[in-house]
Formats: C-alpha cells, structure tokens, sequence
C-alpha cells in the first residue's frame, strides 16, 4: 500500500500564523488530519501539580498545573504516584504534589485528564513508573519472542516503583537495538524523577515532543513517504532517521525534481526492523503542496455529512452528543446480482470507508453502524471480523463490540482529542504560498 504523510501549514481565519498540520493518505485517499496548534496542546507533558480537591464519589481528584490549569485525575491513574512534599501513604489529600502526565488534552467542557502513572515511550520499549518493578511483554508479542527477550533483558536492572514494557514492535528488532532502548529509557525516568523531586509546584518537567512527531510514532506502521516544506520538520526527520540508521534517502516530489537537488540514494533499516520512509523536501511555491496533493477537496469531503461509495451505495455519518450513528444506504446501486449478494457486495465497501472514517474524522466513544440487514448469518459474522481486521490498522484503540439485537454494529474508540469537525473550525482549505 503507498502511503504519505504531507506535513505543511494551512491558514487558520482566527489566527493571524498559518498552523503546521499532518496530512495522512493512503492510495491518494486522506486517512487521518493532525493541526497541530502550538501551544494548544498539553499531551504528554509532566508536571509537579498541586491536588485543589479530592472528590470520592466520582473517585477523583482535581490537581491544578503550570499556568493555573486545573484538571481531572482518576483515582484509578494515581494507585502508587510520586509526591514530592510527603511519602504516599496509600490516600490522596488535598495540598499533595504530585507527578503528574497530561494523558487527554481539554474536550468541549472537559477539563484536561491526567494521569499519575508517568509513561516514557520509545518505539520499542516504554517506561511506565506505576509502583511496580520488573519487565512487562506486550500481550500481542509471541510467546516464542517474550521468552526470548527475557534471557536478552537479564542484564537490565529496573529500579523499583518502575516497569519497562517491551512493545510489540520489538519482535522484529535487534537484540542490541531493544537493549540499547531500553536502557536509555530508563536513564532518563530516573533523571525525570530526580528532577521532579526538586522542583517546585507547578513546575513543567517534561515537554512533549512536537505534536506532528507524536502522530507519526504513534502508527503501528510508517508511511513509505514523508513530503514537508518545512526546514525545522525536515531537519528534525533527518536527525531522527538518519542518526538510528545507515543512511536515508532524500528525495523530491515529481513536481519539484526540476528546483531542489537530488540527494544521494541509500537504502536503511530502522532499529525496529521498519523501512525507513522516503524522506522528501519541496520547495516550490506553484502549486504549493497543499495544492499538489489536492487537500482543499479532501478536507471538504471528510466534512460532509453523506460520503458516496464506488458502487453506488452511500454512508450517513450522524455526531450526536452521546454517540456516532453511520448509516449504510444502497443509494444508486443498480447491479445484475441477486439481491443478497448486492447487499453483501456493499456491506464489504462501506465497512472499509466506515473504518477510514472513523480514523479520519476522529470519531470516538460509542459508535453504532447501520449496515443493509443480511439474511445470510454467516456473512454477516464475516463481515463483523472483517471490519475488525480494517480497524487493526488505526493508530488510536478501536474495539468492535459485537451485533446487537437490533442488528446494529457496536464499537468503541478511545477518546484522545475533538473530533475533525472540532479541530478545523476555522480551516481555510488553503496551503502558504511561499
């Protein structure tokens, strides 16, 4: 599958600098939209906060942050957190400061959620300071590769009150590669908490990583092509790429090959065993690559309410307040077959749009699809484990619930951020000329 990642700026009417967003496609269609709003977003940075209230009957506690921000934090997120003005004793009491990690920027009338257990992740192996100790294997990892990793990581001490967690892209590493991540991870949770235990209330330990750079490490799998205009996004790929591999290949777009170098070709492996993605500059300003890529019109369509397919059937897509319904129409279908088999045939084609709809418009919590009914049980399971299978492939968790009684097709997604609606209020469909 040939996939890109465009990552260039767009004009905002509200704000008086154009805002850096990641465009994903896949064969040419757009999969996913990231504006990544400066300043905005709160995602993943660590603070010494300060609890305002502890409040047992809906089992949290507010804690106010950097900036005067208050927010929301689970009691089930702070089972073992590190205080910094008293030892825990097991309850969490108003004035306590606390390590805290934003895990959920601001939605609508939510305030941002946090989180006690502090994660520090790498593409291989993360660090989790969640009172315990010893290593955890990811549950998707063989049990061939698990046991495995267990003699290799023998030699790594991990210190208590902190787990190291081998992700499931570790199967295919290098066994110094997961040894060498590992180790620096868990060089640098003991800086942050050495840091954070001296630091006054308030304080921000840790900033996140730039937003377009969290989305793109976030994907289960890179995209083969990373195009941007942007000098400081193209100088930091080449650091990253090019500092955990041989070499990298930098490479224009068709449509620029005439007004920017070509590079030398070289063709690495990433420490997890992924290619490294095609890396590419553009500098043309006619068309710019907003344009070059056709985004203006994506960008409308991922908006619309109806969203046509190829055979002729269409999807409804319906936000409402306490889910999202999608409703799968015949529409101007008119094939030969049997009425089954056209049902069956459109049933297939809007469970794959459904399920880049999903991930496109960023649509979580309770979703409910309407597909054309099946007399056919059989095919109708078929279908169910095939619309798994496609959302295997979203970066955000997807879980597929089941068929209700009604017949509707229930599933959950995990809430990170507002929906695409949300983030674009205000998008021009324009790029910068430059």
């Amino acid at each position: 599958m040939s996939s890109v990642c465009v990552i260039t700026r767009a004009v905002l009417k509200e704000h008086t600098e154009p805002v850096l967003t990641s465009f994903y496609l896949e064969k040419d269609k757009l999969t996913e939209v990231h504006p990544h709003l400066e300043g905005r977003s709160l995602l993943g940075n660590i603070y010494v906060g300060k609890v305002k209230h502890v409040v047992k009957n809906i089992d949290a506690a507010f804690v106010e942050i950097a900036g005067g921000q208050t927010c929301y934090l689970p009691f089930k997120e702070a089972e073992a957190p590190v205080l910094t003005n008293r030892r825990w004793d097991g309850r969490l009491l108003a004035g306590d400061e606390i390590l805290v990690q934003v895990m959920r920027d601001a939605l609508k009338t939510k305030e941002p959620a946090l989180t006690a257990k502090i994660s520090l992740e790498g593409r291989l192996a993360a660090v989790v300071l969640d009172g315990g100790y010893g290593v955890r294997y990811s549950k998707q990892l063989p049990k061939e590769a698990a046991d495995h990793f267990r003699e290799v990581l023998q030699s790594v001490t991990v210190p208590d009150g902190m787990t190291l967690v081998v992700r499931t892209a570790a199967g295919d590493a290098a066994d110094t590669a997961l040894l060498r991540e590992a180790s620096a991870l868990l060089e640098k949770a003991q800086k942050l908490l050495s840091v954070g235990r001296s630091r006054t209330v308030f304080s921000m330990i840790s900033e996140e990583r730039p937003g377009w750079l969290i989305e793109l490490l976030s994907h289960k799998q890179l995209p083969d092509k990373i195009v941007t205009d942007e000098t400081l996004v193209y100088t930091a790929l080449e650091d990253l790429y090019g500092s955990g591999a041989s070499g990298i290949e930098k490479k224009l777009p068709a449509a620029a090959a005439d007004s920017v170098e070509r590079f030398g070709k070289r063709t690495p492996e990433l420490p997890g065993g992924m290619k490294c993605p095609e890396i590419s500059f553009y500098r043309d300003s006619r068309p710019n690559l907003f344009a070059l890529y056709g985004l203006a019109g994506k960008l409308e369509e991922a908006l619309l309410k109806r969203v046509w397919l190829k055979s002729g059937g269409y999807l409804v897509i319906e936000p409402t307040e306490a889910l999202t319904v999608i409703d799968v129409n015949t529409g101007k279908y008119d094939g030969s077959k049997n009425v089954e088999e056209t049902f069956a045939l459109i049933n297939r084609e809007a469970a794959q749009e459904t399920a880049r709809q999903i991930r496109l418009r960023n649509l979580s919590g309770i979703i409910l699809i309407d597909f054309i009914n099946q007399k056919d049980r059989q095919a109708a399971k078929e279908l169910l484990e095939e619309l798994r299978s496609l959302c295997k492939e979203d970066p955000v968790p997807v879980r597929v619930v089941d068929i209700t009684a009604l017949g509707l097709v229930e599933l959950t997604r995990k809430k990170v951020k507002g929906t695409l609606a949300e983030q674009l209020k205000g998008l021009k469909p324009t790029g910068v000329q430059r």
